[in-house]
């Protein structure tokens, strides 16, 4: 990753390098800060020993290590890694004398905490903060780099909430759509559609490129993802394992949809009250919030991680923390809290910045987290993204930010056809091209979504990628001979036409009620996965961790090679989302649209990584 050393300034100060946006600039910039306005901020600290924590970290998740899966606890991690009492005291003194109220501290020393005014981050940090216009958003940042003490130089990693960077962060779920639908408003999926893949031809519309093509699946079912991936094969369910699940809000009625649909959907395996337990955090100071906020779409994200974790493992338990607002979405604080505690074992999050665009500084701060997680046994999972390779929205391929972590397993996207008997008839990667039929002709093929890929800018080639993944994928992205991580490492369904049957309440034109559809992302593979760890965890005796290494190692027939497949679904749509009152409209998706510059290809690829977890073998990982 990028260096962090602190850089020498004027006047006794440091910079904390790359800490300033790089979208906060002067020609974004919409207004000033109101001076007056209050926020609540996070100041990170520097592990003790960072090579130490390194080596610990990569010791045992690695299988070739005597140290394998000998985790620490996170007792050890804090007296080994984390700052020290002078450290801690020094930060909080600067921060007291500078004004602000002092907050939480969590149990790992990772960061301290601060309130205060905007004149006041102004004249700590040497900087002016305006508001900036980025990305259909106006966020609050920094004209330049934050500084701090010389004296603190070496012990602030990182800063996180006088900025607004995490505000870019949003769930990767999707139901297809050119525009997602947000899940609180209602939204059904219209007729025809199958109960499982094949089950029923489009034989009324015309041949698409010279095939009549079968109508999406209407959802699959617990069962059915539980059979396509070899869950049904064994006795485990996932008992003895947590499962945390982080995104931003909390749906009102998250546990009461999880529990109504695992009823009507799963009944052999109901989801106990005494299964599920929730977190939220309180609502950060924040006077400057950013001008779009959309809690609507993580509860969707909630409902969709908490039914797929329940489906793949009904014997996990399921710990939901959420972020505090849409002021600072604050999912860092909640990963933290999580391996601060070891409060689970498994770690799914659906969300993620589309490319790398955080600042430097606060990546730093993530993957930290993750390299914790990592040293106490904990497997942090995150959607790699539902965008392909980022370049219609950037303007270059990019991967995406947190799943480009080293420290994460990137989770990427499938399209899963399962058969009437529940079993795969193929798997092939999610990358959907759409082709609307009007007036009995197809349009052109357009991208709509698909598995996130690429090589990352910020992280160079992880010590498990080597030998594995092609030098090509490696290197694109790089100057000169650098190699960097690729993304994803694994993946799972995930392409929204052959999604996942959700149930969630909403908002329709006769009244707010429980309901059910389709609906997919990589928001939907992550989930799946962890639910498939926690069986292997639950199966084998022990807890996985952080298990990159052992994927990457172990290769096939643990890991199934994912390869590209000729195919489309046909799909019908109801105009206004709930009824056919609007009309409907016909499409044909295909599967694996090859207009990327990622590309499904036999072996290691940047759509879908190494492959999928091939049943029993996957289960019984080392």
């Amino acid at each position: 990753m990028l260096a962090v050393p602190g850089t020498a300034a004027a006047q006794g100060r440091a910079v904390i390098p790359l800490s300033h946006p790089l979208w906060a600039t002067p020609q974004a910039k919409v207004a000033d800060s109101a001076p007056a306005a209050k926020l609540s901020f996070r100041v990170y600290l520097t592990m003790r020993d960072q090579a130490g924590a390194d080596a610990t970290a990569r010791a045992v998740s690695d299988p070739s290590s005597p140290s394998f899966r000998r985790y620490l606890t996170p007792d050890q991690v804090r007296d080994r890694f984390a700052a020290s009492d002078a450290t801690l005291g020094a930060v909080r003194n600067w921060l007291s004398g500078s004004g602000f109220s002092i907050g939480d501290v969590p149990a790992n020393r990772a960061y301290v905490e601060a309130t205060g005014t905007t004149g006041q981050v102004e004249q700590a940090f040497g900087v002016d903060l305006a508001r900036y216009r980025v990305d259909g958003q106006v966020l609050r940042a920094a004209d330049r780099e934050l500084s701090v003490p010389a004296a603190l130089s070496d012990d602030v990693l990182g800063v996180i909430g006088v900025d607004q960077a995490t505000a870019l962060m949003k769930p990767d779920i999707t139901d297809g759509s050119p525009s997602d639908v947000p899940p609180s408003d209602g939204f059904r999926n219209a007729p025809p559609c199958s109960a499982y893949y094949g089950e029923k031809t489009d034989t009324t519309d015309p041949a698409y490129r010279g095939q009549q093509r079968p109508y999406a699946p209407c959802g699959y079912t617990p069962a059915q993802l539980r059979s396509a991936y070899g869950l049904d094969k064994v006795r485990a369910d996932g008992s003895g394992t947590t499962v945390a699940i982080v995104d931003a809000f909390a749906s009102p009625t998250l546990y009461a949809d999880a529990a109504e649909y695992a009823r009507r959907n799963d009944p052999a395996h109901p989801l106990r009250q005494a299964q599920f337990a929730e977190k939220v955090f309180p609502a950060n100071v924040d006077q400057e919030p950013p001008e779009a906020c959309d809690a609507a779409g993580w509860y969707g994200e909630q409902t969709l991680d908490v039914e797929a974790v329940h489906a793949m493992a009904p014997g996990a338990k399921i710990l939901y923390v959420g972020g505090s607002d849409c002021q600072d979405a604050s999912l860092d604080e909640a990963l933290n809290w999580i391996v601060a505690g070891h409060q689970a074992d498994v770690i799914s999050n659906s969300y993620g910045d589309a490319g790398e665009d955080i600042p430097a500084a606060e990546v730093r701060v993530w993957t930290q987290i993750a390299q914790q997680a990592a040293m106490e046994g904990i497997g942090v999972y995150f959607s790699s993204g539902d965008n392909g390779d980022e370049a219609a929205r950037l303007g270059n391929p990019s991967a995406d930010f947190p799943a480009s972590d080293s420290w994460v397993t990137a989770v990427g996207g499938t399209s899963l056809a399962v058969g009437k008997d529940g079993r795969t008839l193929f798997e092939t990667g999610w990358e959907t091209g759409k082709s609307t039929l009007a007036g009995g002709v197809y349009g052109p093929a357009a991208y709509t979504s698909g598995s996130g890929g690429g090589t990352s800018v910020l992280f160079d080639e992880p010590f498990y990628q080597r030998g594995v993944v092609p030098d090509a994928l490696a290197a694109q992205n790089q100057r000169g001979k650098a190699r960097g991580r690729v993304v994803p490492d694994i993946s799972a369904v995930g392409d929204p036409n052959t999604g996942f049957l959700v149930g969630q309440t909403q908002t329709f034109p006769d009244g707010v009620y429980y309901d059910q559809y389709r609906i997919g992302g990589t928001s939907l593979s992550s989930p799946v996965l962890a639910g498939i760890m926690a069986v292997s965890d639950s199966l084998t005796g022990f807890h996985h961790g952080f298990v990159n290494p052992v994927i990457y190692r172990a290769g096939a027939p643990a890991v199934r090679d994912v390869q590209h497949v000729d195919g489309a679904v046909m799909r019908v749509d109801y105009a206004n989302s709930v009824d056919a009152t609007g009309g409907l409209i016909t499409s044909a998706r295909e599967l694996d649209w090859p207009g990327l510059t990622i590309h499904t290809t036999p072996g290691y690829d940047n759509v879908t990584g190494l492959g999928v977890p091939n049943g029993l073998a996957f289960l019984l990982l080392p």
